[in-house]
């Protein structure tokens, strides 16, 4: 594996050479920019991998996207080839129509250890729930970003991250009910511990999350990218795209119904992704907001 060319998938041409926040900044919003995070794998017959090597043909020499599981674990290989102290973790999903967090560790995220400062760096959770910044780890402070105001919080080890959200201005009337609207203003997304992860530890869930029909990941097929004004995610046949800050506290979601005969289209004009295998969309009833 080559990390020039991960850097060249990303449009990544800065120094690399100062290990400081602003080149991880750099790297995270480059990559989130150029690589999607999707699951369309599942929905043309083919599994999600965990290794690094099927993972960097698929996201960099393929130039496709994938879930956290895998661009996380991309994410981790680079930063520990730069030569930035990095570790992985493990987190628990919070569902809201359940009211509670995944009882299994569903989700891959890392820390990262500068001028011994602990931050945050996920690059795999998508839609408008993804962090645009490494967030400090300090509990109970605001870190403003783009997207919206982000909060971590630390209770008996464990620690949580919340979001504050916008208003939001829906044009098209008819998806003002839509299942895919995320209607909180205050919304949990994950919980983590900071023990120490290895990819082995996501073995069984890798699994799991592409196979049983109680996952989310089975039950719709997504892609979401993020812009430098927002993002685009596709759910099924529903395009939708977010302009964050369209006026003083608020975003602008639109929605755009298609067809099939338009969703390689979109797949290849918006999210830059042209498949091997015919996809079939999917927009089952699993709760899956953008």
């Amino acid at each position: 594996m080559d990390i020039e060319a991960y850097f060249e998938r990303i449009r990544y041409t800065d120094s690399r050479r100062k290990l400081d926040l602003e080149t991880l900044t750099n790297i995270l919003q480059h990559q989130i920019r150029a690589i999607p995070f999707e699951n369309l794998n599942i929905h043309c017959g083919e599994p999600m991998e965990l290794g690094l090597e099927p993972i960097f043909d698929q996201v960099v020499r393929r130039k496709r996207g994938g879930w956290c599981l895998q661009v996380n674990h991309l994410l981790y290989w680079v930063l520990t080839t730069m030569g930035f102290e990095t570790t992985m973790l493990g987190g628990y999903v919070y569902s809201t129509p359940d009211d509670r967090y995944s009882r299994n560790m569903i989700h891959l995220l890392l820390q990262v250890t500068l001028d011994g400062r602990n931050y945050i760096m996920d690059a795999g959770f998508g839609r408008s729930y993804q962090i645009w910044q490494p967030l400090e780890l300090i509990s109970g402070k605001d870190q403003p970003q783009i997207p919206c105001i982000f909060h971590l919080r630390e209770e008996g080890g464990i620690w949580y991250l919340d979001q504050i959200r916008r208003d939001q201005y829906i044009p098209t009337k008819e998806f003002i009910d839509s299942d895919l609207l995320e209607k909180n203003t205050y919304r949990k997304i994950y919980s983590f511990t900071l023990e120490p992860r290895t990819i082995e530890d996501f073995e069984t869930v890798n699994t799991y999350l592409q196979t049983s029909p109680g996952s989310v990941f089975t039950s719709k097929s997504f892609c979401s990218l993020q812009t430098q004004k927002g993002v685009y995610c596709l759910v099924g046949l529903t395009l939708t795209s977010r302009r964050f800050r369209y006026k003083d506290n608020m975003d602008l979601l639109e929605f755009t119904a298609l067809n099939e005969d338009e969703v390689e289209e979109v797949l290849k004009n918006v999210f830059n992704i042209s498949l091997e295998k015919k996809l079939v969309p999917k927009h089952g009833d699993r709760f899956f907001t953008v």
